[in-house]
């Protein structure tokens, strides 16, 4: 087992030095804040797709989603369909649309400098609330993607979990610092393609080996009811509630909300390019949730008579982690091939938490910064801040995660909803609604993030929040109160301005 973990060690070491010099070779490319923050606009079709995707599924594609479905059953799809649809609107109404409106819009770069130069925000309100909304959520859902990356090392090596939480941001550090927007899309698409390939791989030939006919037998002798267990409309044995399904669904709303993904959108090449990039990531996040979803069934099955999250046992959210260092190294006995499927799991962590790293930098430098306080500011001051940025953003995310006990699904959970809740009301105003005016937009950013906060956070009900006490995911109240306050402000305040709606019909006779 010693020999096969070095091998193990062996491969990761190649991946992540791989990671590195990508970083260091598209460093030579980053002249100025577009193509650090954007790539210069020049993403291509493939990899903006899985680019976008990876960085949106994170560690828990690979931990998060197989660990609850194998605790509880099928009735947790709910969020991957949720997540589909989410994926699909978001790719087929959104993405051309915002990329036309932000170069429309003086050639926004990120996400609040839209909203700014969308609604003519001179004062700056705009911009400076969606930048502190940005660095408060990326900073707990970065220090999930650091949570998984040491609980990667924690369950394969052995390594101590907090030294495995500092190298592991020490690696995404370094390549996100050098090489920019560049850099973390290159890193992505390799890393989603190699996601895909474990999500392929692992369970079908973990099910070969259980058996077809064994499934069923070996999930009842784990002490769950196979027929439940394999129930969409039941969890953990019981009827689902329909709160708990508009929960799961409503996950997918928070996609019109996403920085780090709506900002591929904005950096793709040319429509050609676009079209392509619609197929490429419906299709890939299609098959990635799906047999995300089957591991966790047939990790059930496969890992027995262990079961894990039980007493002595590593957290149900190393079923993946376990399938494949039981099927590669003790089954079959290929410890390199487990490296380099391990490495996806590595790769799905790294994949968000650089995308995270960036858009927070790019709020702080180009929004807050130069945006606010210093607006006579160089390329080169703004760059240097930027990585100065991601340094301070990883430090900040290392201390949030520091407790070994935190959940991955909690902390991606509550960074998700605020986005989604801030942003994703507002993003589909601003494309599609041109009497939407700043005093709206404003009201829509605050409420979204507060009520999230509020609902997730303070115990409003006998020592408990509204979220544990109702089920409701803070998604579903924070989007649709966001939603409601950026139509009725919008409707009670003047009008925007002639040259905001000649610039709204202006892109949709685009379209």
């Amino acid at each position: 087992m010693g020999s096969s973990l070095g091998i193990v060690l062996v491969a990761f070491f190649l991946y992540l030095l791989v990671m590195i010099v990508i970083g260091a070779m598209c460093m030579k490319q980053n002249n100025n804040a577009e193509d650090y923050f954007l790539g210069g606009r020049n993403l291509g079709g493939f990899v903006a797709a899985l680019s976008a995707q990876a960085s949106d599924m994170s560690g828990w594609l690979l931990m998060g989603l197989p660990g609850s479905i194998y605790l509880l059953g099928t009735g947790q799809a709910w969020i991957g369909i949720g997540l589909f649809i989410g994926t699909t609107l978001n790719w087929i109404f959104i993405s051309g649309r915002l990329r036309k409106y932000t170069i429309r819009a003086n050639n926004s770069l990120t996400l609040p400098e839209f909203f700014q130069n969308r609604y003519k925000d001179d004062k700056k309100i705009l911009l400076g609330a969606s930048s502190v909304v940005i660095v408060i959520f990326f900073l707990v859902y970065t220090a999930s993607a650091l949570a998984s990356g040491g609980k990667l090392f924690n369950s394969i090596f052995g390594i101590d979990y907090h030294t495995a939480l500092v190298i592991g941001a020490l690696v995404i550090l370094i390549y996100t610092f050098m090489g920019g927007f560049l850099a973390v899309c290159t890193t992505d698409f390799i890393q989603g393609t190699l996601m895909l390939i474990a999500l392929l791989l692992v369970p079908i030939v973990a099910y070969f080996l259980v058996g077809a006919d064994n499934v069923a037998s070996v999930l009842k002798s784990t002490g769950v009811d196979p027929v439940s267990f394999m129930n969409i409309m039941q969890e953990n044995g019981e009827p689902i509630k329909a709160v708990s399904i508009i929960s799961s669904l409503a996950w997918g709303l928070g996609y019109f909300g996403m920085p780090h993904i709506l900002v591929r959108f904005m950096a793709i090449k040319d429509e050609k390019e676009l079209k392509k990039s619609k197929v490429v990531a419906i299709t890939w996040v299609f098959l990635s949730l799906l047999f995300a979803c089957i591991i966790g069934l047939v990790g059930r099955a496969y890992l027995a008579p262990v079961i894990l999250g039980t007493e002595g046992q590593v957290s149900s959210e190393s079923v993946f982690i376990e399938m494949i260092k039981k099927l590669f190294i003790s089954d079959i006995r290929a410890p390199f091939i487990a490296g380099v499927l391990l490495c996806a799991i590595l790769a799905a962590i790294m994949s968000t938490a650089d995308s995270q790293l960036l858009v927070t930098s790019s709020a702080v430098a180009e929004d807050l910064y130069k945006g606010i306080f210093k607006k006579d500011a160089n390329e080169l001051s703004v760059l240097k801040l930027s990585r100065v940025t991601v340094m301070v953003v990883a430090l900040l995310a290392i201390v949030i995660a520091w407790d070994p006990e935190s959940s991955i699904m909690a902390l991606v959970s509550d960074a998700w909803a605020g986005f989604g809740a801030a942003f994703g009301p507002l993003v589909l105003m601003s494309l599609f609604w041109k009497r939407t005016n700043i005093q709206g937009a404003f009201a829509g950013i605050v409420s979204g993030a507060v009520v999230v906060i509020l609902w997730d956070y303070i115990p409003f009900v006998s020592g408990a929040t509204l979220s544990s006490t109702t089920g409701l995911y803070s998604l579903v109240p924070g989007f649709f109160v966001s939603l409601l306050l950026i139509i009725i402000v919008s409707l009670a305040t003047p009008e925007p301005g002639k040259d905001i709606i000649e610039a709204f019909e202006d892109v949709n006779r685009k379209i």
